[in-house]
């Protein structure tokens, strides 16, 4: 049985669907997998609380009903009285078959609850997750700004400094259909910055940036240096 498109449907047939589906029994499963999808379970919910609300103000009423008759019955004496307990059996049945029907909708609201629930915390982690995300994007884009500005000046970085670059290079996130474990920098080169053509002074600032990253403990050889010092009191230059 191929599920029908709901979108089709108008408040009556949706209604009537979602009725027939709320037994487990009786149940299509492609069908009610989309009866209780994120996009029309607030519907589905809906269509079935009118349902429950109709057949508790039905009973209500047919009790009050059957009691007026009582009522009038027991008035006409023994002839009334036959009658009420002739009736009693036709009302019996039909108070229980609508009592089960009133639980069984009562159970289907009640399973769409716990269902909404799920759909509620998926959405609130997706997007939680989303906002994490989007707040590394941009971090890391500021690490990969603060590399850029020094290779460009050419000045001295401090230890911390190569260590903050480093680690672009040793977090990940996932990415990909496998969500394979993907390094910070690799997101930054294919996925969260734009590319643009790179020309001479940018593919040297470039290989400066390489040359950081690769050296020992995050220095490069090209910026170490030996310390100029003096010797207190005089003008000898131990350095020199």
């Amino acid at each position: 049985m191929d599920a029908p498109d709901l979108t089709t449907l108008d408040d009556h047939n949706y209604e009537q669907l979602a009725v027939a589906h709320a037994h487990p029994k009786h149940r299509d499963p492609d069908t009610w997998a989309l009866l209780t999808s994120p996009q029309h379970i607030e519907q589905t919910r809906t269509a079935l609380n009118n349902v429950h609300q109709r057949t508790a103000a039905t009973l209500r009423r047919r009790k009050t009903e059957r009691e007026a008759f009582e009522q009038e019955c027991r008035a006409r004496g023994e002839a009334g009285k036959q009658e009420w307990f002739t009736s009693r059996p036709e009302y019996e049945r039909w108070r229980r078959g609508t009592a089960g029907f009133h639980q069984m909708i009562q159970a289907a609201i009640s399973e769409l609850g716990k269902l909404q629930r799920v759909h509620n915390h998926r959405a609130t982690t997706q997007q939680g997750a989303q906002a994490a995300r989007e707040a590394l994007r941009q971090l890391s884009v500021a690490v990969q700004r603060h590399q850029a500005a020094h290779a460009k000046a050419g000045t001295i970085a401090q230890q911390e400094d190569y260590e903050l670059w480093q680690l672009l290079d040793r977090l990940t996130v996932p990415c990909g259909p496998n969500q394979d474990p993907t390094t910070l920098r690799t997101m930054l080169d294919f996925y969260w910055t734009d590319v643009d053509v790179v020309d001479a002074s940018e593919e040297a600032r470039a290989a400066t940036e390489r040359s950081m990253r690769q050296a020992p403990a995050g220095r490069s050889a090209k910026y170490s240096g030996v310390p100029r010092a003096k010797h207190v009191g005089n003008e000898k230059d131990l350095a020199s």
